[in-house]
């Protein structure tokens, strides 16, 4: 339910419920332009939802044989910008791009590489250590639910019906999902005592 609100949340907009002022464009442009990026857009998210789900499934298991956050974390973040830096310089090969001038932009590769890149992934390492991979990803999808909230509220951008059902379907999948992770605890816990008691009764017949 969590993965159909985010699907509808990113890939459907509908009628505007809000009128905000949107820069006038060309139809033809718009459109043109429109269906090229939903579809590189579209590719982009699978493959994304599909490497970040093969990395929790990796995480959980690195984590039982190197479960040192921080080291780990580092040698990745070692890797990860070898790779995304010669990715980016096969791409855009102009020196200018890649100096930062104004303020704004030192702040946000700032706070990109301290917080939403360091903390966040030790942050999330720590949860799947301590939950596993499905608690941890439960809880990405609320990240759209508050890119949807910035855009309004601050951005001014338009609220879509897409953005609403989409919310609202990742609220109820993420709460049946802890509702079903709290009832296998309570019976995990409940039938740990009859377990042992078995336990002890073969022992006394043995």
């Amino acid at each position: 339910m969590s993965f159909a609100g985010v699907m509808l949340l990113t890939l459907y907009k509908g009628v505007a419920l809000t009128h905000q002022a949107e820069p006038s464009e060309s139809p033809d442009h718009a459109a043109e332009s429109g269906k090229k990026s939903w579809t590189l857009g579209t590719v982009a998210l699978l493959a994304n939802c599909l490497c970040f789900s093969f990395w929790l499934l990796l995480q959980s298991k690195l984590t039982k044989k190197y479960p040192a956050l921080y080291s780990s974390t580092a040698y990745m973040f070692l890797i990860s910008p070898l790779q995304g830096g010669g990715l980016a310089a096969a791409i855009q090969r102009r020196a200018s791009v890649w100096v930062l001038t104004r303020p704004l932009e030192i702040v946000t590769v700032l706070y990109t590489g301290i917080l939403g890149s360091g903390v966040g992934y030790v942050v999330m390492t720590w949860c799947v250590e301590k939950r596993g991979p499905v608690f941890t990803s439960a809880f990405i999808p609320i990240i759209q639910i508050m890119v949807a909230m910035i855009d309004f509220f601050f951005l001014h951008e338009n609220l879509y019906p897409g953005s609403v059902l989409g919310s609202i379907l990742m609220i109820l999948g993420l709460h049946i999902l802890l509702w079903g992770k709290k009832r296998d605890a309570s019976e995990a816990s409940s039938s740990a005592p009859k377990e042992e008691e078995e336990d002890k009764e073969k022992q006394v017949k043995s």
